[in-house]
């Protein structure tokens, strides 16, 4: 299924020492893309913003001393807003019932941290109890189908952020993603053009083909331009200005008022600690409310981690493995320490990450590095980030939203196969409409009863069914029966695992299987990767007895009914 690559690499020399200048230049190029993504993400979740800076430098910090993941960056990631920001409102209001919004998004924001401190708490429990496997058990598409209605929740969100107009309250995303026409009539000209001139710069940028936007991130591009407009708009000061109020009127002027509340909100964390840092309230742990929100923050913060940090790990230049369960164990010692002071959750960041590659990282100490830049400029340098529009922040998040539902991702799933195209349409439909539990609940759902209506038997949904046929001592060839799908992968990558242990080749013989889901097979295409890497061989055999469901590479297959030319003994 696929090659090896044949990519030269620089030798990596062992020690901190030898590497420090490589990730000390990524850590600082990371820094620079990571700040205004950690205050926009923690504003975006309803924490203060340098809660996200606080996320960051921990898992900086904390995760390189103990995860041995090499070039993955730690940090808050915009998967997780829809999830923190849920359990700030639905908390605030459970709990603060007759207080004013102010009064409840605080008393919300602390009850997240007890919910956060707790799920951080079992997420150590998972990486001792060798949990890492979790990111294998779900299928893809769902999975995508998620991190798709995220991306449009995000962007439901700020985009109203960008223009500086007041969203309804307590509106969900579809009501938003409604309102968006009117609100186009209530926008402030002033902030909507530090909002615009980011849009523009985040997805103009990247078409320029010039050798400097390859070196210059955007977001500091952004930065630089909204903090030179908020200056000149004198954001930092109450006033109100007139603009026209018709592109085609220009004698009728209407008044806006612009201030601070524009801007950053950034403590001075050198004179005045305590207004830096927050305590977590766990009244809200026992509650079905928080319970529901523990689960989330365990499940998909985990998955998610899982994910970036595999994927990561594919592309390392030097093809180091990364102990996953010591991983998710990093991230849950961050996460219990960043919820005890007022942080937000971290992952494994995976866009952060490619720029840490594509900077020339090395070690872990990159990681390290991006986190103490991050501690010595908010230390320091606080007025400054006080500068920074929350506009620009808005035009951020909606380009990474943007990117989390890229059409490309619908043309992909699309070309997978029309049953794949509706499971992930589905699940972007149940979680707008609803919440994730329920949309991923729904992916699943009909994955499995897509799989059933193509023959996977009860039992071999859930039960790898593999008989191993030695062929020397070099070689063995591993029969599969009734189905490879993603709900028995595990079992079927296990054995996998196991035969290649002490033989250079392992053969899989699908021919006996009904059905070979999709999920499996882009899974295959990584093994086949990952063997190729380490000298071994994995090759797939018996694929000629199924039928396709689409065109795609890693289309589902199902059995045709025609019997294998040849079966093993």
């Amino acid at each position: 299924m696929s090659q090896p690559s044949t990519t030269p690499v620089p030798p990596l020399e062992p020690g901190a020492r030898a590497n420090f200048k490589f990730d000390a230049v990524a850590g600082f190029l990371v820094f620079l893309i990571a700040m205004p993504l950690c205050l926009a993400i923690a504003r975006a979740s309803g924490y203060p913003p340098i809660a996200g800076i606080w996320t960051a430098v921990i898992g900086g910090v904390l995760c390189s001393l103990i995860s041995n993941s090499q070039l993955t960056i730690k940090g808050p990631a915009a998967g997780l807003i829809v999830i923190v920001y849920g359990a700030v409102t639905e908390l605030g209001n459970e709990f603060g019932a007759g207080k004013t919004d102010t009064e409840k998004a605080l008393i919300g924001y602390q009850l997240a941290l007890g919910v956060g401190v707790t799920a951080g708490v079992i997420q150590i429990l998972f990486g001792l109890m060798r949990a890492g496997r979790l990111a294998d058990f779900f299928p893809l598409t769902p999975v995508h189908g998620m991190l798709a209605s995220i991306g449009l929740i995000i962007i439901a969100k700020q985009a109203y952020e960008v223009i500086g107009a007041t969203p309804e309250k307590g509106a969900g995303p579809l009501a938003l993603f409604a309102g968006l026409p009117a609100a186009l009539g209530r926008i402030n000209p002033e902030i909507a053009i530090i909002g615009f001139a980011g849009l523009l710069i985040l997805f103009g940028l990247p078409l320029v083909r010039a050798k400097w936007t390859k070196r210059v991130p955007a977001q500091l591009v952004v930065l630089v331009a909204a903090v030179g407009l908020g200056l000149a708009f004198d954001l930092e000061h109450k006033h109100t200005y007139l603009f026209p109020d018709s592109f085609f009127d220009l004698n009728h002027r209407a008044e806006f008022e612009v201030g601070p509340r524009f801007l950053v909100d950034m403590p001075e964390v050198l004179t005045n600690p305590a207004a830096a840092f927050v305590l977590p309230d766990f009244r809200g742990v026992a509650t079905a409310t928080g319970i529901q929100f523990v689960l989330l923050f365990c499940l998909i913060g985990s998955l998610e981690s899982l994910l970036s940090a595999k994927a990561i790990e594919l592309v390392d230049p030097w093809r180091r493995k990364t102990n996953f369960d010591r991983d998710l164990l990093a991230v849950g010692v961050a996460n219990t320490l960043a919820s005890a002071i007022g942080a937000l959750p971290m992952i494994s960041e995976i866009v952060r990450s490619k720029a840490n590659i594509d900077n020339g990282a090395r070690t872990r100490g990159a990681n390290l590095y991006h986190g103490l830049f991050l501690l010595g400029f908010v230390l320091t340098f606080p007025n400054l980030i006080h500068r920074i529009p929350l506009a620009a922040l808005g035009a951020m998040l909606v380009y990474t939203g943007f990117r989390l539902a890229n059409p490309r991702e619908f043309v992909r799933t699309y070309k997978l196969g029309s049953e794949q195209f509706v499971v992930f349409v589905a699940t972007i439909g149940a979680t707008l409409a609803t919440d994730l539990l329920v949309g991923i609940g729904v992916g699943i759902a009909l994955e499995v009863a897509f799989h059933l209506r193509h023959g996977c038997p009860w039992r071999g949904l859930f039960r790898a069914d593999v008989d191993a046929v030695p062929e020397g001592d070099a070689l063995v060839v591993l029969v599969v029966r009734r189905a490879a799908v993603f709900s028995n992968w595990l079992g079927v990558r296990a054995t996998i695992l196991r035969a290649a242990e002490g033989r250079s080749e392992v053969a899989l013989d699908l021919s006996h299987t009904r059905l070979v889901d999709h999920t499996v097979m882009e899974k295959l295409h990584q093994l086949e990767d990952e063997f190729a890497r380490t000298g071994k061989r994995l090759s797939v055999i018996g694929l000629e007895c199924h039928v396709p469901l689409a065109a795609h590479p890693l289309a589902a297959r199902k059995s045709s009914g025609r019997e294998p030319a040849s079966t093993p003994a």
